[in-house]
């Protein structure tokens, strides 16, 4: 078996996934790294005490807290399609002002080195090979776009209708959330998708969520070009004599030491697992991780500031999909503010709702789960953290995750959530609200990395980068990094959408370095409906 590629890629999930789809077309040899193997399609997929309290699908065992020293379970997954397999798919796109500097309660949020325009082509394409529905205009800080949606917004089930109903009574701007569902409401028939219950956090068990393993890594795999190594942990990297090459991939594959070389190397680990690999690629021409001449690759680790709050309507709510509803009316500020707090608060949508054994869960004393379920809204904030140098992902004398991670801007998401509560009359929802501790821990803690990013951050400038704009190591002229890792601030709305945006960009990039003629715009769209759809 050769085992020299064109391309190696490490990790299968939006980033890693989405390069290796965008390039199968090129006939150029890819290898397909990822460290864990397809999840299985069972009947506990949809089972919610086997997902959230007995966690079947948690395999990235635990990682320590460097400040306490105490271990954690890590919202981590390695599977087929990354932690995609598990996302809500919810995919917006950053603001427009989401680029430039920003001043916040706790400190600034730098200015991206690129702007949104040049994102922007991208994202449409990112939209489209994701099944994002939505509607363009209706979200009020929605960025412009070349083009709509092709897939309409889904509809609201009457209960979230008459959430719309009330929020735009309130003086808010409520929108259809885009979400990636291989969905037809005018022909469910025909639809993967069945908007079932089980959606957000949970596999899907019917292959109706458009994740990378679904949209990407299968239609990939049928070109002969590329290869999929499963159950595959990449050990560390190495390179020639002068350190400018990678030259090398280490890798366990079943407790079984491979080595494999390509032209070119992407690691695309997602940003904890990135930047922890290239930091044990340390070496002689490489002392502080490999690529790390700036200082820093693990550094400015950004999470978001996450609540699961679960409000509880005063009306019955038999919502099977709720994930279908968002407010970013305070997104950069309390717009009744009189001043005195000018700074970003965040973003609100709607999460999966509860069941009776969720509900045990959160609230262990409830008389009547069954009811109080019955009942249940369940919400998701997010405000923006900050991406602060000692945010950090660090390594242990035995090699495993340590991270160190200080919360910022928690006054701004403490007024967001009052904000919330201060609209619970106004939704018809009572004056009790829950922390949603089966996403383990209410007001998300440090286990909660499913929005992790920033740990090798991009730029023009080697001093302060480890990233060209190309997503390439300054250091290095093989290797990119092409997932969150890239972020050089973490916005309020969700990563997936622009890492798969950026995957796109870079694979155009790499496609042109390769020699391989890209595909005409036309050509590449009727490839794609062909390959998600065969």
């Amino acid at each position: 078996m050769t085992d020299h590629y064109d391309v190696i890629v490490i990790g299968s999930g939006a980033g890693g996934g989405t390069l290796t789809h965008a390039l199968a077309p090129t006939g150029k040899r890819i290898l397909l790294l990822e460290r864990g193997d397809f999840l299985p399609r069972e009947p506990q997929n949809w089972d919610s005490k086997s997902v959230w309290v007995d966690l079947r699908y948690h395999n990235s065992g635990n990682w320590t807290d460097a400040s306490t020293g105490e271990e954690f379970p890590p919202k981590q997954n390695y599977y087929v399609g990354g932690n995609t397999k598990v996302y809500g798919a919810i995919l917006f796109r950053f603001r427009e002002r989401d680029f430039r500097q920003i001043q916040h309660v706790d400190g600034v949020s730098p200015a991206w080195p690129l702007c949104y325009a040049d994102f922007e082509p991208w994202y449409t394409r990112a939209e489209h090979l994701y099944h994002v529905h939505g509607q363009r205009g209706a979200d009020p800080g929605e960025p412009p776009s070349a083009a709509p949606y092709r897939y309409p917004p889904l509809s609201h089930e009457p209960r979230i209708a008459q959430l719309e109903a009330d929020f735009t009574r309130a003086g808010l701007h409520p929108f259809p959330l885009p979400v990636g569902l291989i969905y037809d409401e005018s022909a469910p028939q025909f639809s993967p998708c069945i908007r079932c219950a089980t959606c957000d956090g949970y596999p899907c068990l019917v292959n109706g969520k458009a994740d990378a393993h679904i949209v990407c890594v299968e239609p990939a795999l049928r070109y002969p070009n590329v290869t999929l190594r499963t159950r595959t942990r990449v050990m560390r990297l190495e390179t020639d004599g002068p350190g400018r090459t990678v030259t090398r991939v280490v890798m366990d594959r079943d407790g079984q030491a491979e080595t494999y070389s390509a032209d070119l190397v992407v690691v695309s680990a997602g940003a904890i697992n990135s930047a922890a690999l290239l930091l044990a690629s340390a070496s002689e021409r490489h002392p502080d991780g490999l690529g790390n001449s700036s200082g820093v690759v693990g550094r400015h680790l950004m999470m978001h500031n996450n609540s699961s709050l679960i409000a509880f309507s005063k009306i019955p709510n038999p919502t099977r999909f709720a994930k279908t509803l968002g407010v970013n009316d305070f997104y950069f500020g309390d717009p009744d503010d009189d001043g005195g707090f000018p700074y970003p608060l965040g973003a609100l949508q709607m999460l999966g709702k509860n069941d009776a054994t969720l509900i045990t869960f959160d609230a262990p004393d409830a008389e009547d789960p069954v009811d109080l379920a019955r009942h249940s809204m369940d919400f998701w904030l997010t405000t923006e953290d900050l991406p602060l140098g000692g945010n950090q992902v660090l390594l242990g004398r035995d090699g495993r995750i340590q991270l160190r991670y200080t919360q910022t801007n928690a006054e701004a998401h403490r007024r967001l959530r009052g904000k919330f509560e201060g609209l619970l009359d106004a939704i018809q929802c009572r004056d009790t609200v829950l922390p949603g501790y089966h996403y383990l821990g209410g007001r998300l803690g440090i286990n909660a990395v499913a929005h992790q990013n920033g740990t090798v951050r991009f730029g023009a400038d080697p001093a302060t980068s480890a990233l060209d704009l190309n997503c390439k190591m300054h250091d290095l002229d093989n290797l990119y990094v092409v997932d969150s890792s890239f972020f050089v601030s973490s916005t309020a709305v969700n990563p997936t959408l622009t890492i798969i945006a950026n995957a796109l960009r870079v694979a155009d990039h790499i496609a042109g370095r390769l020699g391989a003629a890209g595909l005409p715009e036309a050509q590449a769209e009727a490839q794609l409906l062909a390959t998600t759809h065969a």
